[in-house]
C-alpha cells in the first residue's frame, strides 16, 4: 500500500510542475519587435514575394535569416500539406525552385539570396547591425 502512496505523490507533484510552468509562461510578456520587422514589411510593401516549402533546407536558412521578423515576410507555402506537390498558385506563377523570390517589376532571384541584395533589389533599408 506504501507503494501506492508514493506513485500517486509523485504523480501529483508531476501535475503540479507542469500546471505552475504553464502559468509562469503564460505570463510572460509577448517578445518585442524583431530587428528585421520593419525591414520584412517593406519588402512586402515593394511587391516582393518569397515562394517556398516547408521541408526546403534553403527556404528554412532564407527564414532564419530574418529571425522572429520572418513572419512578416510575404510568403507562399507552394509544398502540399503531403509535400509531395505543389499548390496551384505555385504551378500558376512557374516557380521551379525554392526559394524564389518574385518582385515587382516581375524578376525573380532564386535560391537563399542575402539580405543586402534583397535590400538592394527593393531599395528597402536594411538596419545595422
Amino acid at each position: 500500500m506504501n507503494n501506492v502512496k508514493i506513485f500517486f505523490l509523485i504523480i501529483g507533484i508531476l501535475v503540479l510542475g507542469v500546471v505552475s510552468t504553464a502559468l509562469v509562461r503564460s505570463n510572460r510578456p509577448p517578445p518585442g519587435p524583431g530587428v528585421y520587422d520593419a525591414f520584412a514589411q517593406c519588402l512586402g510593401d515593394k511587391g516582393a514575394t518569397f515562394y517556398g516549402a516547408f521541408w526546403c533546407p534553403h527556404c528554412q536558412a532564407q527564414k532564419k535569416m530574418f529571425g522572429s521578423s520572418a513572419k512578416l515576410l510575404s510568403y507562399v507555402e507552394c509544398s502540399t500539406a503531403d509535400g509531395k506537390s505543389q499548390t496551384q498558385i505555385c504551378i500558376d506563377k512557374g516557380v521551379k525552385s525554392y526559394p524564389t523570390w518574385e518582385f515587382a517589376d516581375g524578376s525573380r532571384l532564386t535560391g537563399e539570396i542575402a539580405l543586402a541584395e534583397l535590400a538592394e533589389k527593393t531599395s528597402c533599408e536594411l538596419p545595422a547591425q
